[in-house]
């Protein structure tokens, strides 16, 4: 009995599902990664010690397919966490039922947790999102701190909010012109995105994080925390307020231009 005293704590928290071996994608798609890692304060690689079954009134919302479990897990390695962790943490985890309907055997399975701490319980976490336990790898492992370390480098993206106004200069020659689109972003700092057009060459577009958009400006590399921001956050039209000021010619030709961006970053998440 005196098992459940733990998990009765979490489970006032919000439960979240994670994903356990037989269940695990073959690999975490970049924007799924930076979700999680954004959204725990907490990552940990662990060895699961104990899984205990949860029934009842305290797994009356899990859904058909899946079974919930109080586990207990020594903690490997803490790759981000501001107060560190104990040697052992608890947490309640919901699992898909295996290929013959089963529950998982989880016990001695190395995980990945992107979790947050539980008030008041410093071995216990809640796991950050519906596959905030993942099935360790070293590749796995690799790319989390990658991402972690952009997300606090000094130099990391900010957050887009919003697409401010977007002005349109035609050039000297049919087809030339330059579009430039302010984006407003949770912090208040400049992020612009440019699109150039010279006759007889592709559009050329680049995003600039400050006031001056300079030559060395680029366009962001896919699965890059730039690419991510810009992919999973922008509309994918140019909203009407933006262009409001403009002439309906150079006002088509940036919206033209704001869905080549569109098209160019691709899909925020890969699409079956």
């Amino acid at each position: 009995m005196a098992l459940f005293v733990a998990p009765a704590s979490v489970l006032a928290q919000e439960t979240t599902i994670s994903v356990v071996p037989g269940g695990a994608p073959a690999g975490l798609p970049y924007a799924d990664l930076a979700d999680l890692v954004l959204s725990a304060p907490v990552i940990a690689t662990v060895t699961i010690r104990s899984a205990t079954r949860i029934k009842g009134a305290e797994a009356a919302d899990v859904a058909p397919d899946h079974v919930r479990f109080y586990v207990e897990s020594d903690v490997n390695t803490l790759i981000r966490g501001r107060e560190g962790l104990p040697p052992r943490i608890g947490y309640v985890v919901d699992s898909p039922l295996d290929w013959r309907g089963k529950p998982p055997r989880l016990k001695k399975e190395r995980m990945i947790l992107y979790a947050r701490p539980v008030a008041g319980s410093m071995d216990q976490v809640q796991l950050a999102g519906p596959q905030g336990q993942q099935p360790w790898s070293q590749a796995l492992e690799d790319r989390t701190r990658s991402v972690a370390a952009e997300i606090v480098a000094p130099s990391a993206p900010p957050q887009i909010t919003g697409v401010g106004n977007a002005f349109y200069v035609a050039g000297s020659l049919p087809g030339e012109g330059e579009t430039q689109i302010f984006l407003q972003t949770a912090d208040h700092r400049p992020v612009s995105l440019s699109v150039l057009r010279r006759p007889g060459e592709q559009p050329q577009w680049s995003v600039a994080l400050g006031e001056i958009v300079d030559e060395a400006a680029a366009a962001p590399k896919r699965d890059t925390l730039l690419w991510y921001r810009l992919a999973c956050s922008l509309p994918p039209e140019l909203p009407a307020a933006s262009t409001s000021a403009l002439e309906a010619a150079d006002a088509t030709q940036a919206q033209a231009d704001y869905r080549y961006v569109i098209e160019a970053l691709g899909p925020c998440r890969p699409t079956s």
